[in-house]
């Protein structure tokens, strides 16, 4: 197993289930945010029922589920064991679902059907370079196709490349993952220069509490 599956199993473990059901009683749903019941859903990826769909870093499935049971053909792709294991035990009935174990760029390069959106929620496009990634992505986009990723906002001064620590037991030191900041202004410039087009990041307000930090959403097409 590679350092970061391990580090994305450690992870999983201290992450909570997602609610049996939402402040709708919904049983599925979509969320772009860190907040419960808050922000837009599914309607972003402006895609209709049948449409082929990729969540890169699906985590334990909750979105990727949700887009399935709109009849989207709905594929997760996640670089950790763990998360998967518990996506497939909540999710693994949904019809039209398929749930695989990759690193996003090595999934994306592989497959060759083409997607009609690819979405990251806190995912892989936060944690890949996107150098790397994005031309990645825009091939395997059909034409007018969606890329819509949510992650959080960049800390001022803080840009490009960055460390994100996972905490592990008291004695042991944190495992390290990469993560890419930048201001809305800078993903847009990214996803231009990689043939993006119908470009927009926006900073989503956290709502009303103690919590500031909002969410930012960038959509673009293929």
């Amino acid at each position: 197993m590679t350092d970061t599956a391990i580090a994305w199993d450690t992870y999983s473990r201290q992450r909570p289930e997602r609610r049996p059901t939402n402040a709708a009683g919904e049983t599925t749903w979509f969320n772009w945010t860190a907040y419960p019941d808050h922000g837009p859903g599914a309607e972003l990826l402006e895609t209709p029922a049948g449409g082929r769909v990729l969540d890169l870093g699906c985590g334990k499935g909750g979105n990727v589920a949700h887009l399935a049971t709109l009849g989207m053909r709905a594929v997760g792709v996640d670089v950790s064991p763990q998360q998967l294991v518990a996506a497939r035990e909540r999710w693994g009935w949904t019809p039209g679902l398929q749930l695989h174990q990759a690193d996003a760029i090595s999934f994306l390069r592989e497959d060759r059907e083409g997607f009609a959106a690819v979405y990251s929620v806190y995912g892989a496009v936060w944690f890949t370079d996107p150098a790397r990634l994005l031309p990645a992505i825009r091939e395997r986009l059909r034409p007018g196709g969606r890329l819509v990723f949510s992650q959080r906002p960049p800390v001022e001064g803080c840009y490009g490349c960055q460390a994100s620590y996972i905490p592990r037991g008291a004695d042991e030191d944190p495992l390290i993952v990469k993560r890419w900041d930048y201001e809305p202004d800078a993903w847009e410039r990214l996803l231009k220069e990689h043939g993006f087009t119908d470009v927009s990041a926006d900073v989503l307000a956290a709502p009303p509490g103690n919590r500031k930090t909002g969410t930012l959403i960038v959509r673009a097409r293929a």
